[in-house]
């Protein structure tokens, strides 16, 4: 089955994705739901924006999907991430990685979430509740006033 590699707007729905990559032969399904929080760095959060250009995210993520897809015994594998604004507790990204037996499942679906955090372009701006200024965040732990950042990032999670 070919990977499903979505770069959306609208709310994901994680059970549609589930139910449309995973067959009968499928006794593990690893999902890692990537959220978001109501913190960064000690700051109180409001709420996110994901910024993309869809096309050349979703080519990066087909690329990644079939990375992991050489490394690891799935039968089916989704990557799904969202832009536009999000408030605090939406899904930002999805990884689903369905396989007969939970090993590789479970570690395609932990690198999956890796390398789209430091691979993806996606680029995150984080407002914040306390009035200050909004933030864009280009790495895990870096904002673009870090220094050395290179590259998109995904997620908070």
């Amino acid at each position: 089955m070919d990977p499903l590699c979505l770069m959306v707007t609208d709310p994901i729905n994680t059970e549609a994705v589930m139910r449309r990559i995973t067959g009968d032969g499928d006794g593990a399904v690893a999902v890692f739901a990537g959220r978001v929080r109501n913190h960064h760095q000690q700051r109180p959060v409001d709420h996110l924006e994901y910024h993309a250009y869809p096309e050349m995210a979703v080519e990066e993520l087909r690329r990644i999907a079939d990375e992991l897809g050489q490394r690891h015994e799935t039968s089916a594998l989704a990557l799904v991430h969202r832009t536009g604004e999000l408030a605090v507790g939406e899904i930002s990204v999805l990884v689903v990685a369905a396989a007969a037996h939970r090993r590789p499942a479970l570690a395609c679906c932990a690198e999956a979430i890796e390398i789209i955090k430091r691979r993806l372009p996606v680029w995150k701006k984080e407002f914040f509740t306390d009035g200050g200024e909004p933030q864009w965040i280009y790495g895990p732990d870096e904002d673009c006033a870090g220094g050395g950042a290179s590259g998109g990032s995904s997620t908070d999670a």
